[in-house]
This record gives structure tokens, sequence and C-alpha cells, in this order.
């Protein structure tokens, strides 16, 4: 990943730190999926991310700030936590979701998290983003008293599952 983008234009800017695919699917698993640590991204990858490419990606979001990863001691696996900017993609993640499930086929059971978020709106959103700087950043939610969002997306997930069962 570049230090500077090739353009001072924003779309293109973004484009480079996100645009690639499996950039993408390495966030929106660590987002939706809680997975911080390399094993569980690579063998709990529903598209069938390869060792090498995953290890590539985790380098490219770390070089770029989206991720950050505990130092650790040899024999000891490494954590990865999503950085402000990275928590920041949420609202993206969404338009993403929102677009794909529009306009590309999807499944029910993995679709319900993107209909859900986007019913939901910024609020739901706002609500994700604090839980995920609680579990990444350590800053404590605003709004405790509130559901956790990943609560309310996990266990409409596990409906859509078992209804498609």
């Amino acid at each position: 990943m570049r230090d500077e983008p090739r353009s001072g234009c924003a779309i293109n800017a973004a484009v480079e730190a996100l645009g690639d695919q499996w950039s993408l699917i390495v966030l929106r698993d660590v987002i939706f999926g809680g997975r911080r640590h390399f094993r569980e991204l690579l063998t709990h990858s529903t598209e069938g991310i390869a060792s090498n490419i995953l290890s590539s990606r985790l380098k490219a979001l770390l070089a770029g700030g989206l991720l950050t990863q505990e130092e650790t001691g040899r024999g000891r696996r490494a954590t990865y936590s999503l950085t402000e900017a990275g928590i920041q993609t949420v609202p993206i993640m969404v338009a993403l979701g929102s677009w794909g499930m529009r306009h590309r086929p999807t499944t029910p059971e993995l679709t319900v998290r993107a209909r859900l978020l986007e019913e939901g709106g910024p609020s739901l959103w706002e609500d994700l983003m604090d839980e995920l700087r609680e579990v990444h950043l350590g800053t404590p939610r605003p709004r405790p008293d509130r559901p956790l969002a990943s609560t309310v997306l996990q266990a409409a997930y596990e409906r859509a599952l078992a209804e498609a069962s």
C-alpha cells in the first residue's frame, strides 16, 4: 500500500486503501465476525482466502493504519485490533452490503446482517462502532444500557440459519 495516493481525489484515496476485495473481506471478518487472529481469519473465511493472501492483506491493513497488531512473544498468536480508521469503515460496509443485496445474487442468511444494518440506520451503525471502540480501543461505550449491536446482528443471523435449514 502506498503512503500517498496516486491523486488528491478522495474516492481514489479510499479505493487505494480499501479497494482490494480481500482487504474488505478481512475487515468484514474482524468487524462482524469478531475474528482477531490469523488462524481464525483463515479457517473461518467463507470465501476461502489463501494463507499467503491473508498475510499480505493483514500487512497492508497494518501499513494503511486500519489495523494494529499486538506485539507477541515467540509461540504466541498475534491479536489484530481495529484502529479508529478501521472502525469508521462500518458505514462503508453497510453501503456495500446494501448495494450487494440489491444488485448481486446473495443468500438470505448471509444478507440478514446487511438488511438489519440498512434498516437500523446510523443509530445502529453508531452502536456497533461504539462497541468496536470498546473491544478494540478500550474506550467505554457511551450508552452501555443499549443492547450490543453485535448481539442483535448475531441473533438475526442465527434465526436466518435456522429458517434456511
